[in-house]
């Protein structure tokens, strides 16, 4: 057995509840991780309210999508990992949770820089901001505008571009947003309001009029919309996610005068071999950073594993900026 935190029932976080459930036992090519921690994501908070469920092959019931801890045993067949082998990643569910299984291709090393906590709080940020850049073709020299630039994809975000040699601005909510981005390496940045009505004018002052190449854009809805108005032409955004809604009205007279390209992103819902080659880029390009210190994870908060509910409400605050982090 083993302690696990469960959704009792669709709703508010009153319905974490921490019970002892059935420890998974690892199937062909998996192995069995012993988390030490895991971070909270929007996509948490969702399944709890039921408006997210878990992928097939996935506890429905267990939140968490990422996770840091040890190897505690082998499927059959799997052989890239040895038991006590310090490893990180991505998963559709179950890491509120001592044990779950993962396929070994989906695993990557944890610097020895990083203790698990701070491990923790870095495959779901870096991975996505690490794909979500490759996928819109970054280079060097490119302007690059990040949404929401005090989360923890934001800040992943900012490090990475900085990092492939690019200059990072970003918009947040707060100002205590824009301070943690600032301090990992945002070039400037911008405290907007519901309308937006800042933007174009920050954007064309840090472009000199010319519009940025890249948006990653962790908003959605009015940000989506807004944002084709600051491409430069032959510009990309990345859609991340949604939380300032799921639909919205696109200036399609700019998009095809500017030739503006358009692309959606999501890790939970890709197949098991996309999740592997994703892993793979990051273990390459990403986990030799953290090593260095060139890149690092932010952590907000952490809880225990029995103040998940505590650690929800903190989320769901937005007061923060990086991860909140469950210690298992």
């Amino acid at each position: 057995m083993m302690r696990a935190i469960v959704i009792a029932e669709s709703g508010g976080p009153e319905v974490l509840e921490l019970r002892s459930v059935e420890r998974p036992a690892p199937r062909e090519r998996e192995v069995l991780v012993r988390v030490r921690a895991t971070a909270l994501n929007r996509a948490d908070l969702l399944q709890r309210e039921g408006k997210y469920p878990a992928p097939r092959g996935f506890p429905a019931d267990i939140p968490g999508i990422e996770f840091a801890g040890e190897v505690a045993a082998l499927g059959e067949g799997a052989s890239q990992w040895a038991r006590g082998d310090r490893v990180f990643g991505i998963t559709g569910g179950g890491a509120y949770a001592e044990y779950l299984c993962a396929h070994e291709g989906t695993l990557a090393r944890i610097p020895d820089a990083l203790d698990f906590t701070a491990a923790a709080a870095v495959p779901e940020a870096f991975i996505t901001a690490h794909d979500a850049l490759m996928q819109a073709e970054m280079r060097p020299a490119d302007t690059v505008l990040v949404h929401a630039a005090g989360s923890g994809v934001g800040l992943a975000a900012i490090q990475l571009i900085r990092r492939f040699g690019g200059v990072p601005f970003g918009t947040a909510r707060h100002e205590s947003k824009l301070a943690a981005a600032r301090a990992v390496g945002l070039e400037a940045g911008e405290v907007v309001s519901a309308s937006l009505a800042e933007l174009e004018p920050a954007v064309a002052e840090w472009t000199g009029g010319r519009g940025v190449r890249i948006v990653l854009d962790l908003v959605g809805g009015v940000y989506t919309a807004a944002s084709m108005t600051v491409l430069s032409p032959r510009g990309c955004l990345v859609l991340i996610g949604t939380l300032a809604g799921a639909r919205t009205e696109l200036p399609l007279g700019t998009v095809l005068r500017n030739r503006l390209m358009l692309r959606g992103t999501v890790l939970r819902s890709r197949s098991l071999e996309e999740k592997i080659v994703i892993t793979q880029a990051f273990a390459n390009h990403v986990v030799p950073l953290l090593q260095t210190g060139e890149v690092r994870p932010v952590v907000d908060t952490t809880f225990p594993l029995a103040a998940a509910r505590e650690a929800h409400l903190r989320m769901a605050s937005n007061e923060g900026a990086g991860k909140v982090v469950l210690i298992v």
